[in-house]
């Protein structure tokens, strides 16, 4: 049995549903992949607590389920830091799962050098750090031979990066496109149906779909930095946001989604990959797509990528989510990558 200490940043909606998965499936990750975790360092807005034996997880779940900060539990320390604290206490693996700040990228990107700097392998649902850090984020990560994962930054549960840096071998991306964003794809869709856009985007918002400010959503850079973590990970470019022309659905009003419907499309927040000779362009914008497309069938709660590769063709792949439990699950899946395999978990 390896046992491997954690360190879990942010106790939001994604955070928390995580520990539930640790509880849940202790017992499979012990016997299936003889892994034994256990949380020794947890962080929110109030500050850090550590515990050198392992949290509660379900007494932690609870205390957070009642909306109370972790400054109210024992093993909070006022005003330690998160860099102090993992110089005292075992933790093989930081995760990230702060609230996405895509100006600064902190407090993630800043959590994210310090645990690269302390030797631990790092998982990340957290977009921002790698879409304006991620080239030097993996310089850290190479200097001090630890690996990184993200697949939970990437359309929730849906395995595509893995896929194509896995499998896909020899192959060469000509171009990619899709839909990124659940929440946008479910409001223009109900929009459509003649519901208000402020009574849809409540709806994504009380189901813990929607970013903790929404506007990202909206305004179509949580689709923007997507891209930017797709094109680093599966193309021949390292980009950032500044790379990527962005529009969101702000202004998209109901006279136009049934303009496009009567001529027989259907209008989706389309982000693209598209080279062009040598030169990648990126684009995120609503974009009229043929109903009868897969980019069209892509409905509701729905996610979806189509990929165009020089030697495997165009693969096409689609995830329903309407809970945040499948990026819970990724960052699960990439915590027992690392776990399993160390550096070499990156894929």
């Amino acid at each position: 049995m390896k046992r491997v200490g954690l360190a879990l940043v942010g106790l939001g909606n994604v955070g928390r549903r995580f520990l539930r998965l640790l509880i849940e499936h202790d017992d499979t990750l012990r016997e299936k992949y003889g892994l034994a975790f256990s949380v020794h360092c947890v962080v929110d807005s109030s500050g850090v607590a550590v515990s050198d034996d392992g949290f509660d997880l379900a007494h932690l779940l609870e205390h957070k389920g009642c909306g109370l900060k972790l400054r109210e539990l024992r093993e909070f320390d006022e005003g330690l830091t998160l860099a102090v604290a993992l110089d005292n206490v075992q933790c093989d693996i930081l995760l990230e799962a702060s609230p996405v700040d895509l100006n600064t990228g902190n407090p993630g990107l800043s959590n994210c050098r310090t645990a690269l700097e302390h030797g631990l392998h790092l998982v990340l649902a957290n977009k921002a750090p790698l879409a304006l850090a991620q080239a030097e984020l993996d310089r850290l990560a190479a200097d001090t031979d630890v690996g990184i994962l993200y697949s939970a930054t990437f359309c929730g549960g849906l395995p595509v990066l893995n896929i194509v840096r896995r499998d896909m071998v020899c192959g060469k991306i000509l171009g990619f496109r899709g839909i990124f964003n659940s929440t946008t794809n479910f409001i223009l869709e109900e929009m459509l149906k003649g519901r208000s856009y402020a009574d849809a985007l409540r709806e994504t918002q009380e189901r813990g779909i929607a970013e903790a400010d929404p506007s990202l959503d909206i305004g179509g850079w949580d689709t923007a930095a997507k891209l930017v973590i797709a094109a680093n990970s599966i193309a021949d470019t390292m980009i950032t946001l500044a790379d990527v022309s962005v529009s969101g659905i702000e202004d998209v009003q109901p006279d136009r989604l049934q303009q496009c419907r009567r001529e027989g499309s259907v209008l989706k927040l389309v982000a693209t990959a598209k080279r062009i000779d040598a030169e990648w362009r990126f684009q995120v914008e609503p974009t009229p797509v043929p109903i009868a497309s897969f980019l069209g069938s892509c409905s509701g709660w729905e996610m979806a990528i189509e990929i165009q590769s020089d030697i495997y063709g165009k693969s096409f792949h689609k995830l329903w989510e309407r809970e945040p439990v499948p990026t819970a699950a990724s960052m699960l899946r990439d915590a027992v990558h690392l776990a399993t395999m160390g550096r070499q978990g990156s894929l």
